[in-house]
């Protein structure tokens, strides 16, 4: 019974906590804010998934928020809703300091997460190795409305809600290019950025599957947002 009551003490004692950083009256360093928008230029701590979290059904949010990601998106119309996979607070992403081979679209929390993932984990893990930074980012897509590893019957890809991006190879300022399949199994430059680059992934995406997970992402990182923590 003590230890009930204690527990009922801190939660309380918690929440209002969290009530007066909501209401300002405990004033905290935006990072540490759980209310304060995400700051893209902030390196990733506890607090950001919680903040990629908020932007999902926060249209005006996610624009702040982009507006200080370096990335050029164009923001899109919501789909109707008899359509097999709606999307909603979509944006298509163009590219910005780093260059894509192609565009592609992105929920609102994955655009953020990619631009996180620029900064703080691809640029780093590239300068670590090569002492250049990455140019482009060569990706196989992003949206496709299909159940997880195409089943007839099942769960829903995270691809389904554009919550998930598929990257297979970066080039470097140097022209040098770097490939998933070809360079992952490499005991090499290639293979020791490959990795940098998908740890660093872990701290801006909620899911990173490599070719360590199973042969169906042999040649590419799956990068997602969704419900899971999984970093392999």
């Amino acid at each position: 019974m003590r230890g009930v009551k204690i527990l009922g003490a801190l939660l309380l004692l918690g929440a209002l906590l969290l009530l007066g950083v909501r209401l300002g009256w405990l004033p905290l360093a935006d990072a540490w804010n759980p209310w304060a928008p995400l700051d893209v230029q902030a390196r990733p701590n506890l607090l950001t998934r919680f903040k990629l979290a908020r932007l999902r059904d926060d249209p005006p949010l996610c624009d702040l928020v982009l507006a200080r990601s370096g990335l050029r998106t164009t923001r899109l119309a919501d789909s109707r809703d008899d359509v097999a996979c709606p999307l909603r607070n979509t944006l298509r992403v163009q590219g910005g300091a780093v260059a894509l081979n192609s565009s592609f679209l992105a929920s609102c929390p994955l655009a953020v997460a990619f631009a996180l993932y620029q900064r703080h984990g691809l640029q780093p893990a590239a300068q670590a190795v090569y002492g250049q930074r990455v140019a482009r980012v060569d990706h196989l897509g992003s949206f496709a409305c299909r159940n997880m590893y195409n089943r007839q019957s099942g769960a829903r890809s995270q691809h389904a809600s554009a919550n998930a991006l598929d990257i297979a190879g970066f080039r470097l300022a140097d022209g040098r290019s770097i490939s998933v399949l070809k360079d992952w199994p490499k005991d090499s430059k290639e293979g020791r950025f490959l990795r940098l680059a998908r740890d660093g992934a872990c701290d801006a995406f909620n899911v990173v599957l490599g070719p360590d997970y199973n042969a169906a992402h042999r040649n590419h990182f799956h990068l997602d947002v969704g419900p899971w923590w999984v970093c392999r």
